[in-house]
Parts: structure tokens; C-alpha cells; sequence
């Protein structure tokens, strides 16, 4: 089949087949004209890597398990990743897995960190300066209260009220 019929039955677009096919992660057979051609096998292949790619992991953690896509079942993605840690089964497959698994983690740490200073900023209730305490640790306490919740580092800064605009005729900052 042609590139367009074999990424509607793998659920992708030809362009996403396109670039998995520049990752490494697809070879495609060609006619004597040129065009690509994909079989079954193939279909398989790029489902089992657009399932990869839903859980979460990345074109190259893709990539380092791509060997193994080969040797996968009939029964996908859910043969390459155990669950049960005593079936032996995919030890490369699963150490990628945890690896992303753990930097999804961290990302989501860092994004929640990230949201509760700037709502501690623009004042929201439940993000004062006892939580900013909290998190700035034990050694802090003191400054913590000082000022609010604001932390020295290159990302600190002035915290903000939001308020509502002047009424006309007041005159602005600054003037």
C-alpha cells in the first residue's frame, strides 16, 4: 500500500510517517518509480510507535527501542512494557520507559513549583508566604517572612498585585 492508505491505518498522518521514517524508526521499500510502499509488518511497526509515542516517550527513546520492535508480538506495546516487574520481560524497553517516567516527573515538579510562585505573586488565595516558607526551608524562615515569600536567585523578583485600573483622571506612575 501507498504512504497515504498505510498512515490512515497506522492513525497518523503521511507526514508523521514521513519523519519517523527520517528518525530511523520506519524503512520503507520503494517501486521502481520511486514510491514508497508499506505491507502489514510495516503498519504493526508504526502502530506500536505511535503507541510509544502516546505514553509519553520521545522519538529517541523510540529509537532505542526500536530493535525490539521487530521482536514484538501481536500483542504491541503492552508486551514491550511490563508491568509485572518478576516477568523478565523488555529489561532495555522498561529502563527507558522509567528513565522518561522520571523526567516526566520532574518536569511536572518543576511546573507546579513554577505555578505556585506565580500565583503566590499575583496573590491568590492559599499561596502566601507560609507555603513560600515551607518550600524555601528551614534555614529561611526568617527572610521568608521578611518579604513575603520572595527568594533571592535569577528568577526572583517583585511580587504583584493585580488591582484594578486607575479611574480617569488619576494620574499614572511614573508621571
Amino acid at each position: 500500500m501507498r504512504i497515504g492508505d498505510a498512515a490512515a491505518a497506522a492513525g497518523m498522518t503521511p507526514r508523521a510517517l514521513r519523519y519517523y521514517e527520517q528518525q530511523g524508526l520506519m524503512t520503507a521499500r520503494r517501486t521502481p518509480s520511486g514510491h514508497r510502499v508499506y505491507d502489514a509488518e510495516d503498519i504493526r511497526r508504526l502502530r506500536a510507535v505511535r503507541e510509544l509515542r502516546d505514553a509519553g516517550l520521545t522519538v529517541g527513546d523510540v529509537r532505542a527501542v526500536a530493535p525490539l520492535l521487530r521482536t514484538m508480538s501481536a500483542g504491541g506495546v503492552a508486551d514491550l512494557l511490563p508491568q509485572d516487574p518478576e516477568s523478565g520481560r523488555c529489561s532495555a524497553a522498561e529502563a527507558v520507559a522509567r528513565r522518561r517516567l522520571a523526567d516526566l516527573d520532574a518536569r511536572i515538579a518543576r511546573l507546579s513549583h513554577l505555578r505556585a510562585r506565580l500565583a503566590a505573586r499575583l496573590g491568590e488565595p492559599g499561596t502566601g508566604a507560609p507555603e513560600m516558607a515551607e518550600r524555601a526551608g528551614p534555614d529561611s524562615g526568617a527572610r521568608a517572612g521578611a518579604d513575603s515569600g520572595a527568594r533571592a536567585g535569577a528568577d526572583s523578583g517583585p511580587v504583584f498585585r493585580l488591582v484594578a485600573a486607575p479611574s480617569p483622571g488619576t494620574p499614572a506612575l511614573g508621571a
